[in-house]
């Protein structure tokens, strides 16, 4: 299989081409043939123009590429090594929405030949890919693993936005459904990714490597959060506390925010849904959840009681929130939790603009039914920074209060001027 990849005898199909899928197709694409799939047809033209419609990438990483963009399923007929790297969301009950999983697999079930290879990076729960996924590939191309075909999973550990830790140089993690896939898919990818490759005993083994990572960091923020509300009970500055904490060597700073984005607020879902299903209440997760479900509206509500001290009526009052992706320095707005924030601020009739340099109008419009303001107008009661965009970090005390109404109210949520507006009521966990 590897040297009729290298010949361009054989060529990589690439299913789902957003933050993930794109980058990797791009990066095959410099040794290899490789078609790209999306089933979004608007994004597909966008890239044939050397356009990143999530503008994560520039035109010049498409340079010297060996790529056929389509949205049409007949073209991965064409290919002998499938990757998946769709999305793996949950719905409004918080339960996992295989559907865009499946249906990649459908497409590919229908391609598969014999002698062909599939591999999975979409963040799975643990027996997702045999149990759910493999059953559609046998059924719909008729043959069977291990005879006819491989399979293999090696998830995604891309982080949007982080111009350090990029797709190459990220350890990268694989398994197959036998040793000779192993080999196979650990060659491939040794071959693009220059940190190494780490390979797991099995599929289930690195399908919940994969799910801890986030759901680790999802707990640990948690804490954090909790400890910021009790904190603030106590008026004391939590980033003070994680900065006086961390002088000791083995202390593991994590900072408290709203956790939002593809991963961190979604896949731990994943993993509480199948211990359910294995009779297990998992209960430091579920909590964990919960407390960062929650923090939007704790802000909300934080909000509307300095807004209420201020002797100002809440249903005359506005708002201004900048920031709108759901971290910094990204066009990213998928899961962001701030929209809880706006949302619970209108239920008592505040008026809330929302400002981001980064997010596409459009898209917030259609996601969260809310129109992104071009610039602040006027004077605001309450003035949150929620994002820490490059363009926020050197704003002076002077530019907010020419923006604010008396008094000066600021929450400043990733702690950004700490210390620096003596005038401003602050706020910071």
């Amino acid at each position: 299989m590897i040297q009729d990849l290298q010949a361009k005898n054989k060529r990589i199909a690439v299913l789902g081409l957003g933050y993930v899928g794109l980058p990797l197709a791009l990066e095959f694409a410099k040794k290899y043939s490789v078609i790209g799939f999306d089933i979004n047809s608007d994004r597909i033209e966008l890239m044939k123009k050397h356009i990143d419609p999530s503008e994560e990438l520039e035109q010049d990483a498409f340079d010297g590429t060996d790529i056929e963009f389509t949205s049409n399923p007949e073209d991965l007929k064409k290919a002998h090594f499938y990757i998946v790297a769709v999305p793996t969301p949950i719905d409004n009950h918080n339960i996992p929405n295989l559907r865009p999983l499946l249906s990649a697999t459908e497409l590919v079930g229908k391609a598969l030949k014999k002698g062909d290879i599939v591999v999975y990076e979409s963040t799975v729960y643990p027996g997702a890919t045999e149990e759910d996924c493999l059953p559609i590939l046998q059924d719909l191309s008729r043959l069977k693993l291990g005879i006819d075909f491989k399979l293999g999973y090696s998830p995604e550990r891309i982080n949007p936005g982080d111009k350090v830790y990029t797709l190459t140089n990220i350890l990268k993690i694989v398994s197959g459904s036998d040793n000779d896939a192993l080999g196979v898919i650990a060659d491939l990818y040794g071959s693009i990714i220059t940190k190494g490759i780490h390979k797991a005993s099995s599929i289930k083994v690195a399908e919940a490597a994969k799910i801890i990572e986030n759901t680790q960091r999802d707990v640990n923020i948690a804490l954090m959060n909790e400890l910021s509300m009790i904190f603030k009970k106590m008026n004391i500055n939590t980033y003070e506390v994680l900065d006086a904490a961390a002088t000791k060597w083995n202390f593991y700073k994590v900072t408290p925010g709203l956790v939002g984005g593809h991963c961190i607020g979604v896949d731990p879902y994943y993993l509480t849904y199948k211990a359910i299903q294995l009779k297990h209440h998992a209960q430091i997760i579920t909590s964990g959840r919960s407390i960062n479900d929650n923090m939007p509206i704790y802000l909300a509500k934080n909000i509307l009681k300095d807004i209420n001290n201020a002797g100002k009526v809440l249903k005359h009052s506005r708002v201004l929130i900048m920031g709108a992706t759901f971290k910094e320095n990204v066009s990213d707005i998928r899961n962001s939790k701030i929209f809880d924030t706006v949302t619970e601020l209108e239920s008592f009739g505040i008026q809330v603009d929302v400002i981001d340099p980064h997010a596409c109008a459009n898209e917030v419009l259609r996601e969260y039914n809310c129109r992104l303001a071009e610039k602040p107008e006027g004077k605001y009661d309450v003035i949150m920074v929620a994002v820490k965009h490059k363009e926020y970090e050197n704003l002076s005390e002077e530019y907010f209060a020419s923006i604010s109404a008396d008094p000066f109210i600021l929450y400043d949520i990733k702690g950004i001027y700490r210390n620096s507006f003596p005038k401003a009521r602050y706020f910071s966990f």
